[in-house]
C-alpha cells in the first residue's frame, strides 16, 4: 500500500512523517517530487541546490523508485507537498491512498513567511490541494481523507486512530512519539524547514503558532482562505 499525504507547508506534515516512520510496518519517502518541482517551477529555494543534487528531477524515475519500494514494504508512507504535483501527470494518484492535510492559512502563512518573506499562493500549496481534491473526487470512489492539523495536535491518538482505520491499517502506540533530532529520510532541505520537529519528541502546538499574520500577506491569506474553507467540509467530522 502506498499513503500519499498531500500537504501545505509549515503544516504538521514533518511530524506526521515521523509519526509513520515509528510504524513498524512502514517506509517513509520525504517529499520525492521537490527537484521535479524546483525546476518545473524555476523557484529558488532554501537549498535548492543541494536539493537538486540529491534526488532525482524526472518523474518517471521517482515513480519506479516509489513502485521499488512498495515492492518491499508492505507500506509506503509518502510526505507530499500538494504544489509539487505540478506538471505531473495525476493518474498514478488513482492507485494510492490519498490523505490531504490542511491548516488554517493564517497560521500557515505566517509561519512560511518566517522564512520565505514575501509567499505566494503558488507557494502555500491550499490551491493544488484543492484542485486535487476535485480530481480525486471525480476519480476515485472512496470517500476523500481530509485532516485538519490543528485536529490531530487536540487529540493525537484518537486522530490517528481514525486515520489507520480510514487507511485500513493496525494503528500502534509507538505511532505517537520518537526520538529528538533527524531521522535517515530526512530531505537535505531539513535543515532549513525541519528544526521543529527535530526539537520535539511527538505532537506538540508551537508557542510560535499563534503568530501574528504579516500586514503584507493580508491579501494572500483572503485569497487562499476559500481553498481552506472547501477542504474543510471534508475534514468537519474525521473525529466524530
Amino acid at each position: 500500500m502506498i499513503i500519499n499525504l498531500i500537504s501545505g507547508p509549515r503544516n504538521i506534515s514533518t511530524a506526521l512523517m515521523y509519526s509513520f516512520a515509528q510504524h513498524s510496518k512502514t517506509k517513509v519517502l520525504d517529499e520525492p517530487f521537490y527537484a521535479h518541482y524546483l525546476i518545473h517551477i524555476g523557484l529558488e529555494h532554501p537549498g535548492r541546490k543541494e536539493t537538486i543534487a540529491s534526488m532525482s528531477a524526472n518523474a518517471d524515475k521517482v515513480l519506479d523508485e516509489i513502485q521499488t519500494l512498495e515492492n518491499h514494504h508492505e507500506i509506503v508512507f509518502i510526505k507530499n507537498m500538494a504544489h509539487h504535483h505540478e506538471g505531473l501527470a495525476w493518474s498514478y494518484l488513482t492507485e494510492m491512498k490519498n490523505v490531504f492535510l490542511i491548516r488554517d492559512p493564517k497560521q500557515l502563512i505566517a509561519s512560511f513567511a518566517e522564512v520565505i518573506h514575501h509567499p505566494t499562493l503558488q507557494d502555500i500549496g491550499l490551491k493544488y490541494e484543492a484542485d486535487l481534491l476535485d480530481f480525486m473526487l471525480e476519480t476515485s470512489k472512496d470517500k476523500p481523507i481530509v485532516i485538519d492539523s490543528n485536529d490531530i495536535l487536540k487529540d493525537p491518538k484518537v486522530s490517528l486512530q481514525n486515520l489507520c482505520a480510514r487507511l485500513d491499517i493496525p494503528f500502534e502506540e509507538r505511532m505517537l512519539s520518537w526520538k529528538k533530532g533527524p531521522i535517515p529520510e530526512d530531505g537535505t532541505w531539513a535543515k532549513y524547514w525541519y528544526k521543529n520537529v527535530h526539537n520535539s519528541t511527538g505532537f506538540a502546538k508551537q508557542k510560535t503558532s499563534e503568530r501574528s499574520l504579516p500586514p503584507h500577506c493580508q491579501a494572500l491569506y483572503e485569497e487562499s482562505t476559500p481553498y481552506y474553507e472547501k477542504l474543510k467540509e471534508f475534514s468537519l467530522n474525521f473525529n466524530q
